[in-house]
């Protein structure tokens, strides 16, 4: 009956991570340029990526604010509007602060159903009424003990241009207001992450919140140890209390699902990892209190400093070079696919496996690298690098975050899941990615080769735009704001004429299972063929067809 229980309990948890979000921070120390940046993947199947716009609006003394759950629409209830909010593109502010979450769900008996506050409205709330990433979290709690949390276990990155916090958040069930929650500020030079599963463990316990003093690095619930206690999770001495072990037990799914696509960040950028990999691919070593002995640690020195192309291209992550490498198996299928259609477990033989989840997947709707800059004036440090679709196959295009409106491909209303348009860069990234999904080992390298132009691209123009940019905002600040909304569409709308143009390319060059290349046409012919190859499916492919037809397909 346990092993049953236990069962269900893990195949819950996999429907639930199916959908999930990697947050990769990396705080000022650690950066190239002194740039604090995070990374957050939107990954839904039922998510369309467009980039939100909140403007900053004045509104008058007294006035309310309906909240509808980020994830489905849902109206959840009515609250206090404040009398200025500021300028809000996807999940950065114009005072350089960034929010991004990953879902872990931990008890599920801890859910409040009668809160108001969903994570994504406490998101896009807080990036709309804060300046610092302190005044973001203060902002979070405040509303959460107000009107109560709706949603389940949160992790929130909140980061602004010097400092960078891991903010973990569960409610305490159906009618009690507020949460348990710990946040913690990521030293610098140090890199984190986290991935759909609760990472904070043990912590300093605090008198009181004082949310401004700079040498207070950790906050927390009053409750958050005492709630544990008499919900009867915890029982031992107050130093050796874990958040994540108590609030989200970890099992094989948190770590082979969840921490395995932190395990892949740290090991790209930091030594001494080989000794987590047991760990991440979910053997668990278990200890006082059954916490696991053998988990990550919070944070990693990195052995090098990062850029934000360090952090597209690790976005793009399939655990390559691991002994699980997505496009080795044969559920890569002769082109060497490093996707998995879901669901993310099934059954043979009354024998359950899975497959992989590592942070490119195909399901995202949007991704974006946060870029926050202290050494420039604020609406002009702020770079939102946006994306839409898998994070391997996309481009990440740079957004200031003061804009004034959003670039008509990637705004919203502009199609939906089930309204293809070609105006819409979600739709034209999908045409590529899904084309490329049935010949991926050819047609990667070709995307590849216009990622790298246009990153190279966006990276020196935005360089050059700083000094530019700058100077006039020091003359004229709203000609400034203009300059750089309309820099902004130029790099989508050309990002999306590129994008376009390489689908036809792939599409002309693979068709029919055919390889193309042009070639000149000789004098005095009207028509011309161009080069024609058919590599066909591969030896070690042909070898496997051969043993498992037999004879059938034997030549005599």
């Amino acid at each position: 009956m346990k092993k049953l229980f236990l069962f269900f309990a893990v195949v819950f948890l996999f429907a639930k991570i199916s959908d999930a979000c990697t947050n990769f921070i990396v705080t000022k120390g650690a950066s190239v340029d002194g740039s604090v940046m995070v990374s957050y993947a939107a990954d839904s199947h039922l998510l369309y990526g467009e980039l939100y716009h909140f403007p900053a609006k004045t509104y008058p003394k007294g006035s309310k604010l309906k909240i509808y759950e980020w994830d489905t629409g849902k109206f959840l209830g009515i609250i206090d509007q404040v009398e200025q909010t500021y300028n809000v593109i996807g999940n950065v502010n114009e005072f350089q602060v960034a929010i991004g979450e990953t879902t872990y769900g931990g008890r599920e008996e801890l859910v409040d159903t009668t809160g108001i506050m969903d994570y994504g409205s406490l998101i896009y709330i807080a990036l709309q009424r804060s300046k610092s990433a302190r005044e973001a979290i203060k902002i979070m709690v405040e509303l959460m003990d107000k009107y109560g949390y709706y949603s389940s276990g949160e992790s929130f990155s909140v980061c602004d241009k010097n400092e960078a916090w891991i903010f973990e958040v569960i409610g305490k069930g159906p009618g009690r207001k507020g949460a348990v929650w710990v946040a913690m500020k990521i030293p610098d030079g140090y890199v984190s992450a986290h991935a759909n599963h609760a990472r904070i463990t043990t912590f300093p316990f605090q008198k009181k919140n004082d949310w401004f003093n700079p040498n207070q690095t950790v906050f927390h619930s009053p409750d958050v140890i005492s709630f544990a206690r008499e919900k009867g999770y915890y029982n031992g001495p107050d130093n050796e209390f874990s958040f994540s072990d108590t609030y989200a037990p970890l099992d094989f799914g948190g770590a082979r699902f969840c921490e395995i696509r932190v395990w892949a960040f740290f090991n790209a950028v930091a030594d001494g990892m080989d000794k987590y990999w047991d760990y991440a691919k979910g053997n668990i070593i278990r200890g006082k209190h059954d916490y696991p002995t053998n988990r990550m640690p919070l944070w990693v020195k990195p052995n090098r400093k990062l850029s934000q192309k360090d952090l597209f291209i690790l976005m793009g992550d399939h655990l390559e070079g691991t002994e699980l490498d997505m496009s080795k198996d044969i559920g890569a299928g002769p082109f060497g696919c490093p996707y998995r259609w879901r669901p993310l477990t099934w059954k043979v033989d009354g024998v359950t496996y899975c497959n992989e989840r590592a942070t490119a997947t195909q399901q995202t709707a949007f991704s974006f690298i946060a870029q926050l800059r202290s050494w420039l004036p604020d609406h002009v440090g702020a770079v939102n690098w946006f994306s839409v679709d898998d994070a391997a196959t996309t481009v990440y295009v740079p957004m200031y975050a003061c804009i004034t409106e959003t670039p008509y491909n990637f705004r919203e209303g502009n199609g939906d899941l089930m309204n293809f348009t070609m105006e819409s860069a979600f739709w034209v990234f999908n045409l590529v990615s899904n084309w490329a999904y049935t010949r991926y080992n050819a047609m990667f390298p070709d995307i590849q080769k216009v990622q790298e132009e246009l990153h190279n691209k966006f990276i020196s123009e935005i360089a050059e735009n700083d000094k530019k940019f700058v100077e006039l905002y020091n003359k004229d600040k709203d000609k400034a704001i203009a300059e750089m909304t309309k820099y902004s569409h130029y790099a989508a709308e050309y990002t999306h004429k590129k994008w376009t143009e390489l689908f036809a390319y792939l599409f002309t060059k693979y068709m029919d299972g055919n390889i193309k290349t042009p070639t000149e046409v000789p004098e005095g012919y009207k028509y011309y063929a161009p080069n024609l190859k058919q590599p066909g499916y591969g030896e070690e492919w042909y070898r496997r067809i051969a043993n498992e037809t037999g004879d059938k397909l034997k030549v005599k």
